[in-house]
C-alpha cells in the first residue's frame, strides 16, 4: 500500500455521469489505494480541453474520457501518447463496434442519454407518488 494519491480525471463532452460511474467501478477494487478523481463535464471545444489536459500532465493523472466526438476523442488519445499519460477512452470502441455491428452511422451527440423521454417521466411520477403517500397518513392513492 502507498499513501501517494492517484488522480485521475474523468472528462466528458457530456455531463460526465458515465465516466464518473465507471472510474468509480474500477476504484473501488482497490481499497488500500487513495484516488483524487475530478470530473471535468460539458468540455467540448479543443481550447477548454488543452486547459484540462495541460493541468492532467502537470499531475501526472490517469484521464478517462467519455468523447462521442471523434475530434475531441482522438485530441485526447493522442496527447496520452505524445505526453506518457494513461488514458482510457471508454466509449470509442464501444460505439465503433456497434457502428460495425449496425452498419448504422453514430449520431456523436453527446447528452442523448439524459434526454427526456417517457421513461423519465414514468419515473419522476413514480418518485412522486412515492414522496406523497410513503407516510401512510393518505391511503386513498393506493387503495
Amino acid at each position: 500500500m502507498s499513501d501517494s494519491i492517484t488522480n485521475i480525471f474523468v472528462i466528458s463532452d457530456s455531463v460526465g455521469e458515465t465516466g464518473l460511474s465507471l472510474i468509480t467501478a474500477g476504484t473501488v477494487q482497490f481499497p488500500n489505494s487513495k484516488f483524487n478523481i475530478r470530473r471535468f463535464p460539458l468540455t467540448k471545444t479543443i481550447s477548454l480541453l488543452q486547459g484540462i489536459l495541460n493541468k492532467a500532465k502537470r499531475e501526472n493523472a490517469i484521464i478517462l474520457h467519455t468523447f462521442v466526438n471523434p475530434e475531441l476523442s482522438d485530441y485526447v488519445n493522442n496527447f496520452g501518447k505524445e505526453n506518457n499519460l494513461h488514458v482510457i477512452d471508454a466509449l470509442t470502441g464501444v460505439v465503433q463496434t456497434l457502428a460495425e455491428i449496425t452498419g448504422e452511422k453514430p449520431l456523436n451527440a453527446a447528452g442523448l442519454k439524459h434526454k427526456l423521454n417517457p421513461d423519465y417521466f414514468k419515473r419522476i411520477e413514480a418518485l412522486e407518488f412515492a414522496v406523497t403517500y410513503d407516510d401512510g397518513k393518505d391511503p386513498s392513492g393506493f387503495l
